[in-house]
């Protein structure tokens, strides 16, 4: 086997909040990340859907961003961007 190259390998602290509510088209159970890389930007983790994303303001303006990054209809999208553009 030939020898491991690393692009990089750090260690970071990160705070996490876990949020758990209902809307009225979906159920949506998330873990929020916040480090200090991606340019403040957080990593916004849907736990029931296996899916993630780096979300910053900037992407909650993308039209259809958030529908294709968690696989979510229109409706669905919409609620969840109504709650991150509360936290982020």
């Amino acid at each position: 086997m030939s020898e491991r190259f690393f692009l990089y390998d750090e260690m970071d602290k990160t705070t996490t909040r876990f949020v758990s509510f209902a809307g009225d088209h979906a159920r949506y159970d998330l873990a929020l990340m916040q480090t200090d890389r991606y340019y403040g930007k957080r990593i916004v983790m849907n736990l029931q859907g296996n899916k993630y994303a780096i979300i910053g303001r900037d992407d909650l303006d993308e039209p259809g961003y958030i529908e294709y990054a968690f696989d979510l209809s229109e409706e669905e999208a919409a609620e969840l961007k109504e709650f991150l553009y509360e936290v982020i």
